[in-house]
């Protein structure tokens, strides 16, 4: 109707939010529900208290746990980081590598064992042992390699006796 017309408003702006985080984890991360395997920047995005968007970002770094084996072959022991093994079997050994995380090494290890034999043997004037003639009682050694490649000793007590003569004349 050609009035004048005033209208007022009481306008309240409210702020949308934003956040930074970052973060390092071994493996895998969870963040507001989600698991994360790899490293990156992730957002999140959702309302705040009072209504307006709110995003978040992530930034992650993921390191990885570390894993190794080996296979070994040894005679009567083995010397693996810090411990003897006598016994053939599977063991592990878990420490932290370079970037925190967990690293196990495994150790599949084979022990042969050395072997050693004794004989007694008592003979006349000389015998031959491994390749070597003996002619005085004793206590010998002989050293070599079993079948497995480790040591084998073999010792041998001797008792020579005598061969003897005697001579008669007789008319």
């Amino acid at each position: 109707n050609g009035c004048d017309s005033t209208a007022t408003l009481n306008l309240t702006i409210n702020p949308s939010t934003t956040s930074t985080s970052s973060a390092t984890a071994c493996d895998s991360y969870t963040w507001n529900g989600t698991a994360y395997t790899s490293s990156g920047a992730y957002t999140y995005v959702t309302t705040n208290a009072i209504g307006c968007d709110s995003t978040a970002t992530l930034n992650l770094t993921i390191n990885p746990s570390t894993t190794s084996s080996s296979t070994v072959t040894a005679c009567d022991d083995y010397s693996w980081n810090g411990t003897t093994y006598s016994a053939s079997g599977t063991y592990t050994y878990s420490t932290l590598n370079s970037n925190g995380c967990d690293s196990t090494a495994t150790l599949n290890l084979t022990i042969n064992p050395s072997t050693t034999s004794s004989s007694t043997v008592t003979a006349c004037d000389d015998y031959s042992w491994n390749g070597t003639t003996y002619s005085a009682s004793g206590t010998y050694t002989y050293s070599t390699t079993n079948s497995n490649g480790c040591d084998s000793t073999a010792t041998l007590n001797l008792t020579i006796n005598p061969s003897t003569t005697s001579s008669s004349t007789v008319t």
